[in-house]
């Protein structure tokens, strides 16, 4: 699964391993009993492993006027201990005629329900024995579901002004329950043969092509589908819509279609091209063969996350997947590349191979996450990609370094923790420490294991453990391919069977030893160096956001060091296994830069004189580091700040430099540490030193802004960084930005909104002209008739940072109520209301009050819920706003959510920013005046 990016707001010990289950927590307190009063056979929340499914035959008839369905479930069973029950899942569905179907004949068995588990027993009168098959069969009713997940309802609007019913599934993680009777965890993989009935009016699709349809009396018609690969029950998917599409077959031989609504089917001719060239990529790099015969991506009106890989069929929102040629952006095309990436590197990673349980969720989605980086490079190398990797591990340290994180790979049982690991921890840390490893292994090497891994487990259940297994003796296997030469010449070249012998010996090579100490424990570590003389000291402990310096204790990774020096270019390497170390240098440096690239997952601290070194550097040849090694460093120094290892002036020295840059990496880092210092004075009222911060910004960047075009010229990264640029300086009121914008907006409204304006230069036109009453509501009015996706998503954003409350109010309950501006947008619309200054209260009372309508919308734990709760609440700065969400959140019962992760998360964050504020603003203030900042004299 893909889950949406957040909004780039300008405002803005070990673990035991896989499988393991938490004390108590999957078991129920008291002896379960069932809805009628008997007790339940079953105490566990995951299922008994006594019987498995084989295969089932589903026929569903989803109803799209009385939005509701029914079918049959006939499921072939495995028996592995002799038992005269079978635990199943279903949820909040109506089962009838549930049938044994064994060989002596059929019987009835008798059906016992226990809804807090979403658990079905069947119990039969005689035995089933272990070794034999059976087949048991349930019927069931329910409604579509009125959320984003299970099989749900969604709508669209023609441009005549008709509204349009569709039903799309999404099961993952436990939600295929609520579609039909089902063994509803990832190890009970089965082969699925599904028959849709629908109305001539529509179309139904699945995982598999369509083998026939048949009338049915009534005038009804029931599409019969192959039957599926070996998968688990959250991959099968099915869709009844009147979606058009289009399609083209790779050079593999795999039929690819774009589905859409039939007014954007001409947005999907990127979307087709870019499925065709990266499946057919994947197909190579893995040397596996994509092993269906077709793979749909579907534009779905109504969808939470961003995509969704079910086999066969991915499902996407519609921002996802629809690109406009004409009014598409730069970063439009970036984002709809990823998401595309990202899910058919499910097909091979989570599909193909998937994890045992949900705690190694990371294995799917870091991988996948990481995929798309590693395929785009090669296949879109104009999209430079790699300048917004880093970003995406700055993010998974943000809430890493806080006590509530969690190792990558964690122990979880009920649906609420299952939802809660889609997060940055599984999807960017996961992908973060799997580029280390890569770079530590060699590319090459790490391509063989990998490779080495989906071949030996193809269409089975894996842990942790068996990727490091893969990744360790790679040319000792019997899977090498003969077919994969360039893998034969690698292991034949090296006297060792891996790519690790740069950093160690052989014989010491343990990828699993150095990789549990960064899956098994939460948290990163910070490196601090000290040079003296050609000697390096190093040190490691855990970077935290804390005040109980306890909390840091018994924390030791193995860290693949990487340095550079002002003597060489040359990339040394260093495996550090303990707390301290000392590296001798053969010559005496003027600096070291540690953590080349950052292709490390930890930060650096440069003791003693170390950082005045770098700063010295950065300020006379700033161009003798990469920009990602520039972007770490800014993001380093001030995040030492924050855990008082530098003062803040250092820092703010160091940001001096960035009048110099140029590279998207680093001017958009500057804008990331230095933004939310105003911003957190934004909430304590105090105007001065919130206007001298943003001028010394405004300054900086002065030069930049000034040379950026009005137009949609140069390369992606230079395009998405005028973008930025220019959306800031509007905000920011700097004169000639908002001049340029408001003449352009004027002129776009007096056209009727008829002539183009340059895709990049939209956003800050856009928010400039939301400024007005006029103007916004010319604005919506255009919204509200765009069929382009892209589009309406500028001007939604833009329409939030208007200073008008009463508009801002008016767009979440609209958000909320979904006719006009949809559900699915609420939570940006929210988020980037709480981060205008004239919003941030509306939105924390919008969230209160609208609380039980969210959670039952959007699902407790979901990474939505999440993205609300901190993105409204990560700027407050003072006790008295630290109250008042204590009070609220304190509130709340486990059943509303008073267990989730991002309470903890937000509590840590507020309480971490009065810390900053509280010892930072009398040296922000000193250091502004020194440098003449006043402020400027006009701000929104």
């Amino acid at each position: 699964m893909f889950v949406a990016p957040l909004l780039l707001l300008l405002f803005g010990p070990f673990a035991p391993s896989s499988g393991a289950q938490l004390p108590n927590e999957g078991q129920a307190k008291d002896p379960p009993i069932a809805t009628n009063g008997q007790p339940f056979p079953w105490d566990r929340m995951r299922l008994p492993k006594t019987v498995s499914p084989i295969h089932y035959d589903l026929i569903i008839h989803p109803n799209l006027t009385t939005f509701d369905f029914t079918g049959v479930a006939r499921i072939e069973l495995d028996v592995h201990e002799d038992t005269s029950v079978i635990v199943l899942h279903a949820k909040q569905m109506q089962i009838s005629n549930v049938l044994l179907l064994a060989p002596e004949g059929v019987r009835p068995l008798r059906v016992l329900e226990y809804p807090r588990f979403h658990q079905l027993a069947l119990l039969s009168d005689s035995v089933l024995t272990k070794g034999r098959k059976y087949e048991v069969q349930l019927g069931f009713a329910a409604n579509l579901s009125d959320s984003y997940h299970g099989f749900y309802k969604s709508s669209y609007r023609t441009s005549a002004g008709e509204v349009r019913f569709m039903a799309s599934t999404q099961f993952e993680a436990t939600f295929a329950r609520g579609a039909f009777p089902c063994f509803d965890e990832p190890a009970f993989k089965a082969n699925f043969t599904i028959r849709i009935t629908r109305e001539p009016r529509h179309i139904a699709i699945s995982n598999m092509p369509k083998v026939k349809t048949v009338a049915l009396p009534g005038g009804l018609l029931e599409d019969h589908f192959d039957t599926t690969v070996k998968m688990s029950t959250y991959l099968v998917a099915y869709i009844v819509s009147d979606f058009l599409s289009v399609s083209k077959t790779t050079q593999h031989g795999v039929k690819i279609s774009i589905y859409a609504v039939p007014e954007k089917i001409d947005q999907t001719a990127f979307a087709l091209d870019a499925a065709v060239k990266l499946l057919d990529f994947y197909d190579d790099y893995f040397d596996i063969p994509y092993p269906l015969p077709k793979q749909d991506l579907a534009a779905i009106p109504d969808f939470q996350s961003g995509a969704m890989e079910n086999w066969g069929l991915t499902t996407y929102r519609e921002t996802g997947l629809l690109f406009d040629a004409d009014r598409s952006s730069a970063s439009d095309k970036l984002g709809i590349t990823k998401v595309i990436a990202h899910e058919l590197a499910h097909q091979w990673f989570g599909n193909l191979v998937t994890m045992e349980w949900w705690n190694d969720l990371w294995l799917n989605e870091g991988f996948a996450k990481f995929m798309e980086y590693i395929s785009l490079d090669i296949t879109y190398p104009e999209l430079h990609v790699d300048d917004f990797f880093l970003g995406k591990c700055f993010e998974a340290m943000e809430v890493d370094s806080l006590s509530s994180s969690h190792p990558v790979s964690t122990p979880v049982e009920n649906p609420m923790q299952i939802q809660e690991m889609f997060d940055d921890v599984s999807y960017d840390k996961g992908a973060c420490i799997l580029n280390m490893l890569r770079d530590f292994l060699t590319p090459e090497a790490f391509e063989i294991g990998i490779i080495q891994y989906l071949k030996r487990y193809s269409y089975q259940n894996t842990v942790n453990s068996h990727l490091w297994e893969s990744l360790t003796n790679i040319c000792d296997s019997d899977d090498l391919d003969e077919g994969r030469m360039k893998h034969k010449e690698f292991c034949s070249k090296r006297n060792v069977p891996s790519g690790a012998s740069k950093w160690y010996s052989d014989d010491e090579l343990d990828v699993r030893a150095i990789m549990d100490t960064w899956t098994l424990q939460e948290g990163f570590p910070l490196v601090t160096v000290e040079v003296r003389g050609r000697e390096v000291r190093l040190s490691q402990e855990r970077y935290l956001k804390t005040d109980d310096p306890s909390l840091t204790e018994g924390f030791l990774w193995q860290i693949p060091l990487t340095y550079m020096t002002s003597a060489s270019s040359t990339i040394h390497r260093f495996l550090l296994k303990t707390k301290t170390d000392v590296l001798y240098l053969p010559e005496e440096v003027d600096w070291v830069k540690f953590n080349v690239d950052m292709s490390g997952y930890y930060m650096v601290h440069y003791a003693g004189n170390g950082w005045n070194s770098i700063i010295r550097l950065l300020q006379h040849n700033h161009m003798a580091l990469t920009s990602n090694d520039r972007a770490s460093l800014i993001h380093n120094v001030f995040q030492l700040v924050s855990i008082g290892k530098v003062r803040l002036d250092t820092a703010l020295e160091l940001s001096l430099y960035l009048s110099r840059e140029t590279e998207i990496m680093a001017v958009t880092q500057g804008f990331g540490e230095l933004v939310p210092l105003y911003k957190l004075m934004e909430k304590r009222d105090m105007p001065a030193l919130e206007n001298q911060m943003k001028g010394y910004i405004v300054d900086l960047f002065r030069g930049l802004i000034d040379r950026q075009e009005w137009s949609d010229s140069g390369s992606v990264s230079e395009r998405v960084l005028r973008s930025y640029l220019l959306l800031f300086a509007c905000v920011r009121n700097y004169t000639p930005c908002v001049t340029k914008a408001t003449q352009l907006f004027n002129q776009w409204k007096a056209s009727d909104g008829k002539i183009s304006l340059p895709v990049d230069i939209t956003m800050a036109v856009f928010v400039i002209g939301a400024r007005t009453p006029e103007g916004w509501n010319f604005l919506f009015e255009k919204y509200r008739n765009a069929m382009q996706m892209s589009v309406k998503s500028r001007m939604k954003t833009a329409m939030t940072v208007t200073p008008l409350q009463d508009k801002l109010k008016w767009m979440m309950e609209q958000s909320l109520r979904g006719d006009v501006m949809k559900t699915q947008d609420l939570p940006d619309v929210v988020v980037s209301v709480s981060k205008n200054p004239h919003g941030f209260k509306l939105a924390w009372d919008f969230l209160r009050a609208n609380w039980h309508t969210l959670i039952k919308k959007f699902d407790l734990g979901s990474s939505t819920i999440s993205y609300m709760v901190t993105g409204v609440t990560n700027q407050y700065s003072t006790r008295e706003t630290l109250n008042e969400v204590r009070s609220f959140f304190g509130s709340l019962t486990e059943e509303t959510g008073s267990e989730m992760r991002c309470i903890q998360q937000t509590y840590e964050t507020i309480e971490d920013n009065i810390r900053w504020m509280d010892t930072n603003l009398p040296l922000l203030r000193a250091w502004l005046d020194k440098h003449g900042h006043k402020g400027p004299h006009e701000d929104l």
